[in-house]
Formats: structure tokens, sequence, C-alpha cells
């Protein structure tokens, strides 16, 4: 698959909406695995976390909200304890939920436009 990256696509409203949900700084991830690592189910998970914060990152809405790993995700704070950078996978990934689940009830209670540009 090709990916074509531009600054409109790296700063792009899925990230934002992300990050809105979950309060967190995703773009702080530099992509360490340690998550991936520490995750006692990323056996069966499709990708990793760090995966799927990069996937988010770079726009990729419909990439990221087809695997299974945030359904997968167990919240057992794993992730996030050995997180270099302090960002709580586990409520990004719950995050990700919350956002598919609102996508099919074909209601978006986030007006991203309405948030000042700090996000």
């Amino acid at each position: 698959m090709k990916i074509e990256l531009s600054r409109t696509k790296v700063h792009n409203e899925f990230a934002k909406k992300v990050e809105l949900i979950s309060g967190q700084k995703l773009f702080a991830c530099y992509q360490c695995g340690n998550c991936t690592a520490g995750c006692p189910v990323a056996f069966a998970m499709e990708i990793g976390p760090h995966e799927v914060i990069r996937y988010v990152l770079l726009g990729l809405e419909e990439e990221a909200i087809s695997v299974n790993t945030f359904w997968l995700c167990a919240s057992c704070l794993q992730c996030t304890s050995r997180c270099p950078k302090g960002i709580d996978i586990a409520r990004v990934m719950d995050s990700l939920r919350m956002f598919v689940l609102r996508k099919r009830d074909r209601k978006d209670y986030i007006d991203i436009k309405k948030f000042p540009d700090g996000f």
C-alpha cells in the first residue's frame, strides 16, 4: 500500500478527535514499541498498539478502525506503565472503541471545528 504524506494528512481530523476523546497527546509517541512488547494480548492482535497509534497519526482512519487491536485491549494498563512519554495507551484504545461506536450510531458528538487550534 502506498501512503502519501502531507501536512494536512498528518494534522488530520481523525487524530484530533482521538486526542480529544482520549485526552492524550498522540504526537508525543515516538514509536518505541514498549507498549506492544508489554501487552499480554499482543499475540492475538492484528497489529500492535504502537502501530494503531501510527495509523491514527497518519490519518489512516479506515485502516486504524478495521483492526481488532483496540477491541482486544484488556485495559490492564501494562502499556501505559511502560510508555516513556506517559501516554495512557489504554485510554487511546478505549477512545477508538468509542469512536467506532459513535460512527456506527451515525452521530458525531464531537465537532472538531468548535475546538481551539491547539488541538
